[in-house]
């Protein structure tokens, strides 16, 4: 069994309160010892990296100068928060993180009263502190709200909205702007700390007050303002916080984030000060103190198992390429052949496969940031003006950007072609990211067409009918993972939209299969047949529109009818059974059932784990028609009693 880290300091420390029991000049060494295990206990689970080694020094310092948990914590994504896990009371548990019924990879408020707000979508945190500073001075209680958001994540419209909207939350809201990419940092050192110290410190504030309540006394209010706005001025040309003061913000630094002794006076003066709300801007380097993951902080974002001293991570054996894979070889092949093709995505490149993408077409390739909306009404000006432009965003992302979807794009039936990954479960991501809504989201919308690729050959087809279809927006929705393994089509089909296929053809039950739990239909008609139920599969390819003659031909002809797909309710089984009521096709006894993802959030775990819990197997499948057709015994058996 491998050895874990000499972690002597970090062993006596099991919360916050343990931690402000330490002397400031030792907790140097915890930080040290507390990114080490970090690094070893990520190295057994994998997961995100490079993100919390960044925010090792930050983390403690935070837990030291603050009151946690009645000062809340608020960690932006929450990805960063492995260093913040082991030091609320989770060590014990670390090496769970992301496996079944252990640790989520993120915030998690079931999890710990340090978790006072669950995350894992960026740019959320400032509007909860503002919610939680709000709540406790309406209360009259006593504690802060501090928010720790990324310059990533700044990005995103949401953070401004909220920071617009943070006046009246006064000093019991602070702002940590974790800046890891240097994007919007002016070099720091000894004197962008002392900057930072001096204009945080109580005697500034002070003066500063003093100025303003004589100001107030003997000059106009027109001057009271111009000085006020020369004074701001003048201090953000030294830090360069104007953008922040300009919002209402009180803005301190920037400040080296891996310096202790610059944090922690800081720190103390912002917690103690009259001002407010103040933002404190700290500049961090992801993968901070382990060589891999500084040399390649994207490499080392998220990561699987790996060897502590190399660095190597652990390469899964090989198998079918993935379906972004598929999806961004398809998708150059398509804009080779056609220049109006172009590709957004909303910091995902590499995620999405658009990385390839943008090697080949940097001009025709748009990363706007962590900007779903804008990314969407973006495409939709594209459309209109005729280019065909792929939104690829993965599923729980787009989610945020519906309105936009809905407006933007339905009502004025500009074709906008959406590129939905991680449709579907996602395993150790859990329910944050799971693809479960966007069948129901998408195929409610007049004017949309939502596709479903059952293996990464559909998908090409897919990609190409997507290509070519300018008259409406049009969906096509694919899962995280390796495919099938079956042959790519040298040259792909035009699929006719609104028409699935027989992919096995029987008798008595047919299953409707929408998207890649296909194959696990397949095994499930195996299984029948074998009880001598004849049983025809269908690769439905639409949610929307749906193939209504095949569906007619497949429900005059079979007794029991089974619909399978990877989305929640009110998807493609809902869309079914409601054109069947209309059509007067239930009147007579026809057995349907459908069968989608439950109406929970499912709890991370490996994906195969995941979709026998959701019932979307092919045992599930059998032990449904089964069930329905004794149900269907027992009603006959007491008819005739």
């Amino acid at each position: 069994m491998t050895q874990g880290p000499v972690t002597p300091l970090l062993d006596t420390v099991s919360t916050p309160i343990d931690l402000r029991r330490l002397k400031a000049d030792q907790l140097r060494q915890l930080a040290d010892e507390l990114r080490a295990e970090m690094i070893d206990a990520v190295s057994v689970t994998g997961g995100h990296l490079g993100a919390g080694l960044g925010v090792v020094e930050l983390t403690v310092a935070l837990h030291y100068v603050f009151e946690t948990p009645r000062d809340v914590l608020i960690w932006d994504v929450g990805h960063q928060a492995y260093p913040h896990k082991i030091l609320t009371g989770r060590r014990d548990r670390i090496r769970t993180l992301r496996q079944g019924g252990g640790l989520s990879g993120f915030t998690k408020r079931s999890e710990s009263e340090y978790d006072p707000f669950g995350a894992a979508h960026s740019s959320t945190s400032i509007s909860a502190a503002i919610g939680f500073a709000t709540a406790n001075k309406l209360a009259g209680q006593p504690g802060k709200a501090i928010a720790v958001i990324g310059d990533g994540a700044m990005s995103a419209g949401m953070a401004y909205e909220a920071m617009n909207n943070a006046e009246g939350a006064g000093n019991r809201l602070i702002v940590i702007l974790n800046d890891n990419d240097m994007s919007i940092a002016p070099p720091v050192g000894a004197l962008s700390a002392y900057l930072a110290r001096l204009v945080s410190s109580e005697s500034f504030l002070g003066l500063r007050g003093m100025a303003k309540r004589v100001a107030k006394k003997l000059l106009p209010q027109r001057l009271q303002r111009a000085a006020e706005r020369a004074e701001e001025f003048a201090r953000g040309m030294a830090t360069g916080g104007t953008l922040f003061e300009e919002l209402g913000f009180y803005y301190v630094g920037p400040i080296d984030g891996h310096n202790l002794d610059h944090l922690l006076p800081v720190l103390e003066n912002v917690r103690d000060a009259v001002e407010g709300p103040i933002l404190v801007h700290v500049v961090t380097q992801k993968g901070k103190g382990y060589a891999p993951a500084e040399a390649a902080p994207d490499k080392y974002h998220g990561v699987v198992k790996f060897d502590v001293v190399t660095g190597t991570q652990a390469k899964a054996p090989a198998g079918p390429p993935s379906y972004t894979g598929t999806f961004a070889k398809a998708l150059l092949a398509e804009a080779e052949r056609d220049d109006r093709i172009v590709a957004i995505t909303a910091a995902m490149p590499s995620g999405t496969g658009l990385d390839k993408f943008q090697a080949a077409f940097p001009d025709r390739t748009f990363d706007v940031g962590i900007a779903e909306q804008h990314a969407v009404t973006f495409a939709a000006g594209l459309a209109a003006q005729g280019y065909r432009p792929f939104c690829a965003i993965y599923s729980t992302f787009l989610q945020r950007a519906y309105d936009q979807v809905v407006h933007d794009v339905a009502i004025q039936n500009l074709p906008v072609r959406f590129a939905i990954d991680r449709a579907g479960l996602v395993g150790a991501d859990g329910s944050t990211h799971a693809g479960s809504f966007d069948v129901t989201y998408l195929a409610t919308l007049p004017n949309m067409v939502v596709m479903a690729a059952s293996d990464e050959a559909e998908l090409v087809h897919m990609v190409h009918t997507a290509a070519l279809h300018d008259s409406g927006p049009i969906a096509l929705r694919y899962p995280r993972g390796e495919g099938t393994g079956v042959p790519l089509p040298a040259t792909p089909q035009r699929l006719e939209i609104g028409r699935g296929r027989i992919v096995r053809e029987g008798k008595k039950v047919a299953i409707l299969s929408l998207g890649t739990r296909l194959t696990e239909a397949l095994k499930a008609a195996d299984e029948l047949d074998a009880k001598g139920l004849s049983t025809t599969v269908a690769d439905m390819r639409f949610a929307k529109p749906l193939d209504y003659d095949l569906i007619r031909r497949l429900v005059a002809t079979h007794e029991v009818v089974l619909t399978v797909e990877e989305a929640a309710i009110g998807g493609f089984g809902a869309h079914l059974l409601t054109w069947l009521s209309d059509e007067g096709l239930l009147d007579a006894g026809l057995k349907v059932r459908t069968l989608r993802l439950p109406d929970s959030f499912q709890e991370h775990n490996k994906p195969d784990v995941q979709y026998a819990e959701a019932r979307l197997d092919a045992a599930a499948m059998v032990d449904t028609v089964l069930s329905a057709l004794r149900h269907n015994s027992v009603k006959v058996l007491g008819a005739r009693a």
